[in-house]
């Protein structure tokens, strides 16, 4: 195979800083993300990660190895919520990789693992890069 991912990447533990920061880049103030009173109310040991945050880490993890601009197809599953305290390690591997007229046209199975190794996000994503020569 041509294609190599970087190894896995472990992230720094998440804060409600994270959680709050993301909030703002993406709009999305759901007080449950922020909120101690709110989470809890909700039946939350305490704000949950807004679930783009693991996701789009994952993501850029790999894009950042294979290029966004060679991105086709992305597509994710949560599996597992995120509490402040999470660790997570992005990792991931690929499951096809064919080449056609002179495009390698790669497939790949990510996870985003937490501290207890349950996986907290799976992706996947299908890139074309230009064949190396």
């Amino acid at each position: 195979m041509n294609i190599q991912l970087p190894p896995p990447l472990t992230l720094p533990e998440m804060t409600r800083t994270d959680f709050v920061r993301y909030q703002g880049a993406s709009g999305d103030m759901n007080p449950v993300h922020h909120d101690e009173g709110f989470a809890k109310a909700a039946g939350l040991p305490a704000p949950l990660a807004v679930g783009m945050y693991a996701a789009g880490a994952l993501c850029a993890w790999a894009s950042d190895a294979l290029g966004p601009e060679h991105v086709r197809r992305s597509r994710i599953r949560w599996k597992k919520m995120c509490f402040p305290g999470a660790v997570l390690t992005l990792s991931g591997e690929v499951v096809e990789e064919r080449t056609s007229e002179g495009v390698i046209h790669a497939s790949l199975e990510l996870k985003a693992t937490d501290q207890d190794g349950e996986v907290a996000v799976l992706a996947w994503m299908s890139f074309e890069l230009p064949e190396r020569t």
